[in-house]
């Protein structure tokens, strides 16, 4: 029982932060995390990225140009390239060290306290991406409510609101939150028992010495 559980815990974790640091990767890139509605023209919407504003009219499509100036963004926009960079490269570092530290990869089977460690330590990433991927989302979304309610500015001026990169933002956080822990639970758990042909070679290298053992006390 506790070796099914170690197995599934371990699938579920490496499949969820899988999902979890690709999801991350969206969202460093998609121009969706601020949306704007022009109500003098529903035919024009404008969104707002970490690294571009796009407009999209009916007739022309939709056109992107990149910001012009890093020290120019607002401070949670510059924080937050840096941020979701970092999340995406723990994230990376986080799949490949707890890759080797699966049951099913066969590479350092016999060093298990070493991939328990892997194992540990890839949890640990995971964490770490999940909440440098979380931070800049939420305080982007805090800025816009902000801004949104803001009584200082005419009710005739259009609003900011959440756009859909910020959701998936929020998903790949707890997604890779979540498969850290599973990470963190695998590793905890008791170890898996070695193949059916470990046993065997070991049973015959015990054969083997005892027979070598005897045959030396019979020539003492």
């Amino acid at each position: 029982m506790a070796l099914v559980f170690r197995t599934v815990a371990q699938f579920a974790g490496i499949s969820l932060s899988l999902l979890g640091w690709v999801l991350s990767c969206l969202t460093n890139y998609l121009p969706h995390w601020r949306n704007l509605n022009l109500e003098l023209n529903e035919m024009e919407n404008w969104t707002m990225g970490l690294w571009q504003t796009c407009v999209m009219q009916e007739e022309v499509g939709t056109q992107c140009k990149g910001f012009d100036s890093f020290l120019a963004l607002p401070a949670e926009l510059r924080i937050s390239r840096i941020l979701m960079f970092l999340s995406n490269g723990l994230g990376f570092l986080g799949l490949l060290l707890s890759g080797f530290g699966l049951d099913c990869l066969k590479i350092g089977e016999r060093q298990q306290d070493l991939k328990k460690r892997l194992l540990i330590l890839g949890g640990v990433l995971f964490w770490t991406s999940g909440i440098t991927a979380l931070v800049p989302v939420s305080w982007v979304a805090y800025t816009t409510v902000q801004a949104f309610w803001d009584e200082t500015v005419p009710e005739i001026v259009p609003r900011w609101e959440f756009g859909e990169a910020l959701f998936v933002g929020w998903f790949a956080g707890f997604f890779l939150l979540l498969g850290g822990c599973l990470l963190h639970c695998a590793a905890c758990s008791s170890r898996a028992p070695l193949a059916s042909g470990h046993y065997a070679v070991a049973e015959r290298r015990d054969h083997c010495q005892k027979l070598e053992m005897r045959s030396t006390n019979l020539k003492i």
